[in-house]
């Protein structure tokens, strides 16, 4: 394959190069692309090649022009618009695509270029990686080693050489492009995206909760934020980050407290605390949703540079516009504290509602154990027993649970279920049983990286429980699932699940936990830490971190240390730079300017343009003794030999003597 391309024609061989390189830059769209766009313009790419190897003639332009509007059409079908990202990269790259079929001049051939280079930003709207980024790099490499392909004239380099030389350009221009991301004006918003970029994003946790929906969410790897505590991370059972409070139930799906019941009651909440405060910076990703997560309880608000930030009486902390970016704020929270426990509920009505005639074996089961227990601390203990000792089971895979009777058919028939199944059950049987009780949803746990020191957590640690309302101590937390699978709380999700339950694929790489000493456990951490890295770096380079870096530069080059280090700096690279030359001058160009410095004393400086051979016939008839004339003529003519004869190995060993010799004569 290497040799038939080498043996076609040149132009052929650029042609070719330009396609490939075009391919690496379309293939990351087939990702979120139509699929007919994608087969399109692999069928494009096809017969352009086809056309190049056969050296065929192009189609005519009655032939594009029905296909391109053919295009257009099938874009404004799929995206029912014209306008906008997504049909607008469709449109594009489909433009290249047809392009190929449509190169009959050199400048045709640099549009299709600049299209391509174009075409590499529009990756970054759907991917911000460091794969995204290595692989656009890759394919600036390849685009300019195509251009320079295309200006060589003469003999051309081998296509090693060329894209060494393509590579290069890209490397010189690296550290202009470093110093433009550092210093050039940040603008608010992604580093790249469209202002709705948002829209596509989602936490993946919402302020609504019904079976199945958390088993659903607990198959995503994906990462939800990531926390760097100051100091030692708190042990697993500890690590509960408040989301959403859920407080009404319709017999399906539990949601939120109405606005209306909130109006008219005090906002702020008596909380209690024990021990000192952690303190950590949370990294939470974009999403469409307003919640910001904390360990329970926060010491204050965390504060975000563009939007302002609220905490309701449930200690819900949310921002006053959804989170289409990735954001980071830094928090303090207490795990040792005591909820709203030296008041009384407000109205406590709120956390007793349960829907009229739905769940009726769940119903008079709490009436009973109201009748039985006069200690609500004690009713909420015996349903926790029931739980850990009547054959439930924790499963990702529950049975479906349709009708207004869900809670029933789970607690008397199936008996299997994921943690938001034990929440509303739970929260259900304590309503009966006349204790105020409410679902919390969040994350529970997270996944330590040791070699950055940050705590993952991902949207399969997704999770809810209870609190339960009781008199002298306040909201307490009670976690229903932590009965029926300790392990869920103490060690994660990965090992609370027994071996054999069907997880998602995506899930694969999570789920398996190889040894942290292993090969296998080093490259995750490392990737992670990496990705993590390029997140806090380079994605959340935003306009305040820009600004308190320029402050410090300002406040450290300006100092007089700063100014020395410089200036010894430049002196030494240009005392390196001046060594460097003089051990890669040429000895034998060396001799030749000491012998033109030595004419010029005499009176006969050689012309800027003046060769050896016209030096050395002017020398000769300008009078000078034949002495001197003699050893400078035969000077001129061995060097004259030497530079721009065939090349002798062995040559300047035996040379410099001579030419130093004939130097000595010259006076």
């Amino acid at each position: 394959m290497k040799a038939r391309f080498l043996n076609l024609a040149r132009d052929k061989q650029d042609t070719l190069l330009l396609l490939a390189s075009a391919l690496l830059v379309l293939a990351p769209h087939a990702a979120h692309l139509p699929p007919w766009v994608s087969l399109l313009c692999g069928a494009t790419l096809a017969w352009r090649a086809a056309i190049t190897l056969r050296g065929k003639r192009m189609p005519p332009t009655l032939v594009l022009v029905p296909v391109a509007a053919a295009a257009m059409a099938g874009v404004l079908h799929s995206y029912h618009t014209l306008l906008g990202k997504d049909a607008g990269v469709a449109m594009l790259v489909l433009l290249v695509a047809f392009k190929m079929l449509e190169m009959h001049a050199r400048r045709d051939l640099f549009v299709v270029i600049f299209l391509c280079l174009f075409l590499v930003l529009t990756n970054f709207f759907y991917s911000q990686s460091i794969g995204t980024a290595l692989l656009m790099l890759a394919s600036l490499a390849a685009l300019l080693t195509v251009q320079l392909s295309f200006q060589l004239t003469g003999a051309v380099p081998p296509l090693r050489t060329r894209l060494l030389m393509g590579s290069r350009i890209l490397l010189l221009a690296a550290p202009l492009a470093a110093v433009a991301f550092v210093v050039f004006p940040r603008v608010e918003g992604p580093l790249w995206g469209m202002p709705d970029d948002g829209r596509s994003a989602r936490t993946g946790l919402s302020d609504t909760m019904s079976p199945g929906q958390m088993a659903n969410l607990a198959q995503s790897s994906e990462i939800a934020f990531r926390v760097r505590f100051d100091g030692p991370v708190p042990s697993q059972p500890q690590l509960y980050w408040r989301g959403p409070v859920l407080a009404s139930y319709d017999g399906q799906t539990w949601t939120r407290l109405a606005p209306e019941r909130r109006q008219g009651r005090p906002q702020a909440v008596s909380v209690s605390v024990n021990g000192k405060a952690l303190h950590y910076q949370v990294t939470q990703e974009a999403s469409q949703a307003r919640w910001l997560f904390a360990l329970e309880v926060p010491q204050a608000l965390p504060a975000l540079p563009d939007r302002s930030v609220s905490l309701t009486p449930e200690l819900e902390i949310q921002a006053n516009a959804p989170l289409t970016e990735r954001v980071r704020y830094d928090l303090a929270s207490f795990v040792n504290f005591r909820l709203q426990g030296d008041t009384a509920l407000d109205d406590p009505a709120d956390w007793l509602l349960l829907p009229y005639g739905a769940n009726p074996r769940a119903l008079a089961a709490g009436q009973r154990l109201r009748a039985q227990e006069a200690d609500p601390a004690r009713r909420a203990a015996a349903v926790l027993r029931d739980f850990a000792g009547k054959g439930y089971v924790y499963t990702l895979q529950p049975p479906l649970l349709p009708g207004e009777n869900s809670i029933d058919e789970f607690l008397y028939r199936t008996r299997a279920g994921f943690c938001e199944h034990y929440a509303g059950a739970f929260v259900f049987l304590m309503r009966a049983a006349g204790v105020p009780a409410r679902v919390v949803t969040g994350y529970q746990g997270g996944e330590l990286n040791p070699i950055d020191g940050y705590l993952t957590v991902r949207q399969s640690d997704a999770h809810a429980w209870a609190e339960v309302w009781l008199e002298g101590r306040g909201w307490v937390r009670l976690d229903p699932t932590a009965a029926v699978s300790p392990l869920r709380v103490q060690r994660g999700m990965a090992d609370a699940l027994p071996p054999p339950a069907p997880f998602g694929m995506d899930m694969l790489g999570r789920l398996i936990q190889p040894d942290p000493d292993s090969l296998l456990a080093r490259v995750r951490y490392a990737l992670g830490a990496a990705n993590n890295g390029w997140n806090q770096w380079v994605l959340n380079y935003t306009p305040q971190r820009q600004t308190d870096l320029i402050q410090r530069l300002q406040g450290g080059l300006f100092g007089w240390r700063s100014v020395a280090l410089l200036a010894l700096g430049c002196l030494v690279l240009l005392g390196a730079r001046i060594l460097w030359r003089r051990r890669r001058a040429d000895p034998v160009d060396t001799l030749y300017s000491a012998l033109c410095g030595r004419l010029g004393q005499l009176g006969l400086a050689r012309a800027p343009d003046e060769g050896p051979t016209a030096y050395a016939a002017r020398i000769a008839a300008s009078g000078l003794a034949p002495g001197p004339s003699a050893a400078a003529d035969e000077f001129l003519r061995r060097y004259s030999a030497y530079r721009y004869g065939p090349p002798h190995a062995g040559a300047v060993p035996a040379l410099l003597p001579i030419l130093k010799d004939l130097l000595s004569r010259v006076r």
